[in-house]
């Protein structure tokens, strides 16, 4: 079987890191720490899944650099901040994957809202679309505070 892998960016150095950290290396997971430079990577790149090859950032609009992906806006190699944590699993049996959110819990880690799992669907993503795309999934149902129903 496959290792099991989470793919963790967060925008700064929060204390929670090493909490978090400490319960992937104890559970025998490994760690990916995606930076802002590369959530615009595909997660199948970043997943390191076969037939996936990183992507360069265009230098200008237009350019055609031997692969028209490279030059898609929305397949640059580079993408806006986030401002947020978001972890993805990769090969976590659903088993697995309780016991990894368990053990975070246990270990004082706050909860990460941004959570996903690499598919067949959003491997083609970049980091960034698949950040958005949970983001709107999690607005879609969390329920407003402050407003009266």
């Amino acid at each position: 079987m496959t290792r099991e892998m989470v793919l963790y960016y967060t925008p700064a150095d929060s204390p929670n890191v090493a909490k978090l950290k400490s319960v992937l290396v104890r559970m025998g997971v490994r760690i990916k720490n995606i930076s802002s430079e590369q959530t615009g990577q595909t997660i199948g790149y970043l997943a390191g899944l076969p037939g996936f090859v990183q992507m360069e950032a265009c230098a200008e609009e237009g350019t055609v650099g031997g692969s028209d992906a490279c030059c898609n806006p929305g397949l640059r190699g580079s993408a806006p901040p986030i401002p947020c944590e978001v972890l993805v699993m990769h090969n976590f049996t659903s088993r697995r994957m309780d016991a990894l959110l368990l053990n975070l819990r246990r270990a004082g880690v706050p909860k990460i809202a941004l959570k996903a799992v690499v598919t067949e669907h959003n491997s083609g993503w970049t980091f960034y679309h698949l950040y958005e795309e949970i983001k709107k999934e999690h607005e879609a149902m969390t329920p407003p505070s402050g407003h009266a129903g």
